[in-house]
């Protein structure tokens, strides 16, 4: 799992064009905007013959951004297996979320 989610953690720091990406971040860390933050949220698994034949780990990706339309959503919602969630503000700040499987 954790070289996959790595190269996940890659793909969003290009995406969104800096480092300001956090994995499941603790809650007293300062973070830097625009940001994308995410976290596993479910293991897809696939059985057959009492075995699993197929895992996906699925996982919230949140981007926040001062810009209501910001251009790193839209890179984002290109993502293969790529679905979009929901959207809100918050502290000034807005927040697109998308459940991506990878």
């Amino acid at each position: 799992m954790s070289s996959n989610r790595l190269k996940l953690h890659d793909k969003l720091v290009e995406a969104l064009g800096s480092r300001n990406v956090y994995f499941q971040p603790p809650k007293n860390i300062q973070m830097k905007y625009p940001a994308i933050v995410y976290s596993l949220s479910d293991i897809d698994t696939r059985h057959a013959n009492d075995s699993i034949y197929l895992m996906r780990h699925a996982y919230d990706v949140t981007v926040i951004d001062k810009d209501p339309d910001s251009e790193i959503s839209d890179r984002i919602a290109h993502f293969p297996l790529c679905r979009f969630s929901r959207k809100f503000e918050s502290d000034n700040l807005h927040h697109t979320v998308f459940k991506i499987y990878y």
